[in-house]
């Protein structure tokens, strides 16, 4: 549990993706898949704040940008969490393959949607972007913070994809509100899941120490590594993951 953890920490520090590492592992433990969930979650939360915090110096998002994405987090995180223990998973978990799909495409070919919607030009000042782009992205970033409360694996690939899709081209930048949008979703869960009593907490304490080590040391690595790199290693993980699930879903 703890490596698996520490991994889990890793991924997410990098691009995402540690619950494809963590909520298996506790599966494989014959844990429930709800409660696998909800521990997963609360256990790789201190590792995403750990990370947030390695990532505060990147993280330049205009306030006008950045409130209406953390309210539009918390809401999302909230609304996913009350979803996931009311219903069950099966069929939402074969809606992840493609979810996953869907943004590891975004995310890879976002200059070229760019392209075919009119917006040819990266955008290297947020501060640039439109009140229009800012409620479509905000009602976008609901969207993934439902999901994100509901299962939150993947959820790195879809915000980075909206951040591509929005004009953004420097990794590490995206990175940041990533990692803090996802800390937040996931931090609007783990309240909700810990008042619900569907943490298991004996696995959970163990976990929380491996996501530590991996979120504060993974997150100091990616950003000093070359951002293009940084990028194709996060269109590899995308990949990798959704064929993953393709095939275990089938």
């Amino acid at each position: 549990m703890f490596f698996a953890a520490g991994i889990a920490g890793t991924l997410n520090a990098i691009a995402g993706g540690g619950s494809f590492i963590s909520f298996p592992a506790l599966l494989f433990m014959r844990v429930p898949a709800v409660e696998a969930n909800a521990t997963s979650t609360v256990a790789l939360w201190p590792g995403l704040a750990a990370s947030t915090i390695a990532y505060l110096k990147r993280l330049n998002a205009p306030p006008r940008l950045l409130i209406p994405l953390l309210v539009t987090s918390i809401a999302g995180g909230f609304a996913g969490a009350l979803l996931l223990l009311k219903t069950p998973q099966r069929t939402f978990l074969h809606l992840i393959p493609w979810l996953l799909l869907g943004g590891t495409l975004l995310f890879t070919f976002g200059s070229r949607v760019r392209a075919i919607t009119g917006r040819t030009a990266v955008i290297d000042d947020l501060r640039e972007i439109s009140w229009r782009a800012i409620t479509i992205t905000s009602i976008v970033e609901l969207l993934v913070a439902v999901y994100g409360g509901y299962f939150g694996a993947g959820i790195g690939f879809l915000t980075l994809a909206m951040l591509a899709a929005l004009g953004m081209r420097d990794i590490h930048a995206m990175g940041a509100i990533r990692t803090l949008l996802a800390a937040v979703i996931n931090a609007a869960a783990v309240v909700t899941f810990i008042l619900a009593g569907a943490v298991l907490w004996s696995r959970c304490a163990v976990m929380i120490a491996g996501a530590l080590i991996g979120g504060w040391f993974g997150a100091h690595y990616v950003q000093k590594v070359d951002s293009e790199k940084v990028r194709g290693l996060v269109i590899a993980i995308g990949i990798a993951i959704t064929v993953y699930f393709f095939v275990a879903l089938r």
